[in-house]
């Protein structure tokens, strides 16, 4: 059913939205070295494709690269002296997860852009150097999303994360591999982790141990929830929307990553099998064309431009008519227009849609309703007026099932006229768990390291009255997990306030 006012997006590529949005498929702020990797990493994904699909223009390329030599150098400034990469940058503790990310990225965007070698050089050897002689990675930094955690240490991710890493920059099994490999064997039979499982199943594809790989699937197809379409979770009542996208692009990418090197196509059967989660990992994509937070837009862009690429048809067309009401809306779709992002907005149209496609060209149809969520507002204030923003102790705690949140980020929306006030700016920078703060336009972000269950804090900023503004509107402040931005009720309603102080 759709209410209110909904859009109906069409495009003749799984990659089209994406493509629309090179620049901002995540709308959030960029503030760390993973949300700039966010930003840098789905191009080369997409431009990879464009190539393979030989569907690459001039313009693309340009604004594509463009992207990527402008994030490549955004993230040197996260770099330290001995070659991993950290969160916040200025010398903080290398990140071995960050390090791998950034490296396995880098090595990729080298078919388009210039990349130092050293740069990548020195992330592989201070990785190498994290290796134990068991063959596990240490795992030095926090881990950048704590839902995937459970019946399983976080060293076997890591290392599965790394050896992947390893392995998409050469397939050679070199003497580090065959030592994180060895030990990611004695695992598998224990695993209770189903994102550790597709992680897993996924590094042993690209070793080319398929004997391994193929029993890691055949588990995963017996834990798979098939309704309608197929994906994964980590149980069956723990369905964090960004790992059971991650973990699901994964499962895909083991399936299909046989087939990227010249070989033998997909059969028929492996094939309808794909469809089955593509369809399922689609339908989660934001309107912008990424998902619900950065890794999971990252590896399920990965995975969707392997798909298309094995897919990809350079001929038909279809014609795409979508109805509601007495209404309808006709698209066509052919090898001119099929990157093209068709959009048209319908408003006020209450009932069920139905789709009707004819022709012989794959399409992507997604209505998408039209949503706005206020945790609070101001309505009235008066001039002259200094403003306090209030996150109070009994009201700013975390009340969910995990002992700490991941990630928190606080988005304070200035009220027209209004900036913060320096000297209070500079002391929350200094309060307790605060990472980072951003002013940019008419933004306070503020990222917190984490809250821990049940344990409440204050944060205060004050601004002060620069203009003054008639018919003043009211302003929005967000707060929300970083990974889990779909679930804004982990917090209460009340999580933020803002109190009015008058002063001469």
């Amino acid at each position: 059913m759709c209410t209110h006012s909904e859009s109906v997006l069409l495009s003749g590529d799984i990659m089209g939205r994406a493509l629309k949005n090179l620049d901002g498929l995540l709308r959030m702020p960029y503030g760390c070295a993973e949300q700039n990797m966010a930003v840098l990493a789905p191009n080369i994904y997409i431009l990879q494709y464009l190539e393979d699909t030989k569907q690459l223009t001039p313009d693309i390329e340009a604004k594509g690269t463009n992207f990527l030599t402008s994030g490549y150098q955004r993230q040197l400034n996260y770099k330290n002296n001995d070659g991993a990469f950290s969160t916040f940058g200025s010398g903080g503790s290398g990140n071995t997860w960050l390090t791998a990310f950034t490296m396995r990225s880098f090595v990729k965007a080298q078919n388009f852009i210039f990349i130092d070698p050293k740069v990548i050089n020195d992330a592989m050897i201070w990785l190498t150097n994290s290796q134990k002689g068991s063959g596990n990675f240490k795992l030095m930094g926090k881990f950048f999303n704590n839902h995937i955690k459970g019946g399983v240490s976080d060293e076997v991710i890591i290392t599965a994360y790394i050896t992947a890493a390893f392995l998409e920059m050469n397939p050679t099994v070199t003497e580090t591999v065959t030592k994180s490999l060895s030990c990611l064997k004695k695992t598998i039979d224990n695993v209770a982790n189903t994102y550790a499982t597709a992680l897993q199943a996924y590094v042993f594809t690209l070793a080319g141990d398929m004997e391994t790989s193929n029993k890691l699937l055949s588990h995963l197809d017996s834990v798979a929830i098939k309704e309608g379409f197929t994906h994964w979770a980590q149980t069956a009542t723990n369905r964090y929307l960004s790992v059971s996208v991650e973990m699901t692009s994964y499962v895909l990418l083991a399936l299909l990553s046989p087939y990227s090197l010249p070989a033998a196509p997909p059969s028929p059967e492996a094939l309808g099998y794909a469809s089955g989660i593509v369809r399922w990992l689609t339908r989660q994509q934001k309107y912008y064309g990424g998902f619900s937070s950065t890794q999971d837009t990252v590896v399920a862009l990965q995975a969707l431009a392997l798909y298309s690429t094995l897919v990809f048809n350079p001929e038909g067309s279809s014609t795409v008519i979508v109805k509601f009401s007495d209404e309808e809306i006709d698209f066509e779709v052919d090898q001119d227009n099929k990157l093209v992002y068709q959009e048209q907005l319908v408003m006020d149209q209450t009932g069920k849609y139905t789709v009707e496609v004819e022709g012989n060209a794959c399409v992507s149809v997604q209505v998408i309703a039209s949503q706005l969520k206020h945790i609070l507002t101001i309505r009235t204030l008066s001039k002259n007026l200094r403003l306090y923003v209030c996150l109070q102790t009994k009201r700013l705690r975390y009340t969910g099932k995990r002992e700490t949140t991941n990630m928190v980020i606080v988005d304070i929306k200035m009220l027209s006229g209004f900036v913060p006030d320096e000297k209070s700016l500079k002391e929350l920078k200094g309060e307790a768990q605060v990472e980072r703060i951003e002013h940019e336009d008419d933004h306070v972000v503020v990222y917190i390291k984490e809250l821990s269950k049940d344990i409440p804090i204050q944060y205060d900023l004050e601004l002060r009255q620069e203009l003054p503004v008639s018919d003043l509107k009211p302003a929005v402040v967000k707060i929300y997990d970083y990974y889990q931005q779909s679930k804004p009720d982990t917090f209460s309603a009340l999580d933020i306030i803002y109190r009015d102080h008058y002063s001469l």
